[in-house]
């Protein structure tokens, strides 16, 4: 049954490395569970009821990718839309989290008439190839960016942006942190250049027990006000009545307030972003893990983009803000996953994280950054593939891959590469290479620059 569900030997695969393979990709994600209601209840929501709504919108949304596009991607709520729903939409815009509940519903229905209608698959499609490799490589840089500030290898730095941790200083925390980190990821490269079967999720067990030693010698200390807890999981249990404080307010907000214009930004806000980091994920996962045809087009991808849109509404009914896939999807293909019973590995890890979400959100940030900073290696080798002789094919494709991780957005990435292909392929009389839909993306990009 299982085999004709998600036709594992046609994707040359098995059970045990899908289940790895999920595993991996929950284990990545599970911050998730910790980050999200932190970053919702300062709009003013209940923490609980967002910390099941995640799970939940979560469960649902990978589900629904599992077995209707057969896909190892899983979904939850995004970062960066969750920071510009309580931040921007409810902070600087003064609206209630019910109003800006709506217009994430609102997006939601938009996206799926969208991907029934075919005009999400066509701009998937309409991104050349040498922009997709250029989306893989920089996925992979962002990522790995993303994992080394999360194992305070990279910190801030008031002359320099960033810089490396000072190991010495703050030992105890921060130092320790990064050690462990840089320790995981030379044990996840060593045990991948070995061949050994679930390398990436090693890493993560190791690393993370690796933690509790140290915490335990006295090595690593907990400091709560700056964000080291205890690294060993507690036993607690879910006030699972806190649902209703969430679920279906997105229809009972007072909206008598918000004016239809402004309401309209907000959902075009939430659709660009959310539409662009889509797809720059599914381009850059499909990529790395070789789905795209020789036309480079991703089968099934209608599927794939209206498993996105469903999870983004049922995700604002229940409690959440946007449902989208998630880029550490890729850390579950980096460990062999190619179908989508990795994908319902994972869904059934966010719904059991309900009952045990303590245990998963005490995952540290540095015994998840190896498998990041490795998979960001394994992701950012496509750029081999982009003709480097045609400059027209990789100026676009660099700054991309460059973008990325400096803009901290996947969907400014495509948009700093679509407009220079477009302009330099017209300079360079070669417009005839460019798909239509390219020029009508490139001036979206430029409205988007000046109106949003």
């Amino acid at each position: 049954m299982i085999e004709k569900m998600f036709k594992l030997k046609e994707n040359k695969t098995d059970v045990r490395t899908e289940v790895i393979g999920g595993i991996t990709t929950f284990m990545t994600m599970a911050y998730i569970l910790a980050v999200n209601p932190s970053m919702l209840s300062a709009a003013g929501m209940d923490s609980t009821a967002v910390l099941m709504a995640t799970c939940l919108a979560s469960f649902i949304g990978t589900m629904v990718m599992a077995l209707m596009a057969n896909y190892p991607f899983a979904l939850a709520p995004g970062m960066g839309l969750n920071a510009y729903f309580a931040f921007t939409v409810c902070g600087a815009y003064g609206y209630d989290w019910r109003v800006a509940l709506l217009a994430v519903f609102a997006e939601g229905i938009v996206f799926i008439i969208l991907s029934l209608t075919s005009v999400r698959e066509a701009i998937f499609n309409a991104i050349p190839g040498a922009l997709k490799k250029g989306v893989s490589a920089g996925i992979g840089l962002f990522i790995a960016f993303v994992g080394l500030q999360g194992g305070h290898v990279i910190v801030n730095s008031d002359s320099t942006l960033t810089t490396y941790v000072s190991f010495a200083d703050q030992f105890h925390t921060y130092g320790i942190c990064a050690l462990l980190a840089i320790v995981g990821t030379l044990l996840t490269a060593v045990l991948h250049a070995r061949r050994v079967k679930g390398s990436i999720l090693i890493g993560i067990a190791a690393t993370w027990i690796l933690g509790m030693i140290c915490q335990a010698a006295g090595i690593y200390r907990i400091d709560a006000d700056n964000g080291f807890y205890s690294l060993y999981p507690t036993f607690a249990i879910t006030d699972f009545s806190a649902l209703s404080k969430t679920f279906g307010q997105c229809f009972a907000g007072n909206f008598s307030a918000v004016g239809i214009a402004d309401f309209v930004v907000v959902v075009l806000a939430f659709l660009f972003v959310d539409m662009f980091d889509t797809i720059g994920t599914l381009v850059g996962v499909a990529t790395r893990a070789d789905m795209l045809d020789k036309n480079e087009k991703l089968p099934r991808i209608r599927q794939a983009l209206l498993a996105d849109a469903i999870a983004t509404s049922a995700g604002a009914v229940l409690g959440t803000s946007t449902t989208t896939t998630f880029v550490e999807s890729s850390a579950g293909v980096g460990a062999g996953a190619r179908t989508g019973l990795a994908s319902v590995v994972t869904g059934f890890l966010f719904l059991v994280s309900i009952f045990f979400a303590p245990i998963f959100t005490a995952i540290p940030g540095f015994a998840t950054a190896p498998a990041l900073i490795f998979v960001g290696f394994l992701m950012v080798s496509s750029i081999i593939k982009v003709d480097f002789e045609d400059l027209t094919e990789s100026i676009p494709a660099y700054l991309c891959m460059l973008a990325m991780p400096l803009a901290y957005s996947i969907s400014e990435g495509i948009a700093i590469s679509v407009i220079p292909y477009v302009a330099v392929n017209l300079c360079c009389k070669k417009a005839k290479k460019v798909a239509p839909l390219m020029y009508v993306l490139a001036v979206l990009f430029i409205c988007k620059y000046i109106f949003l």
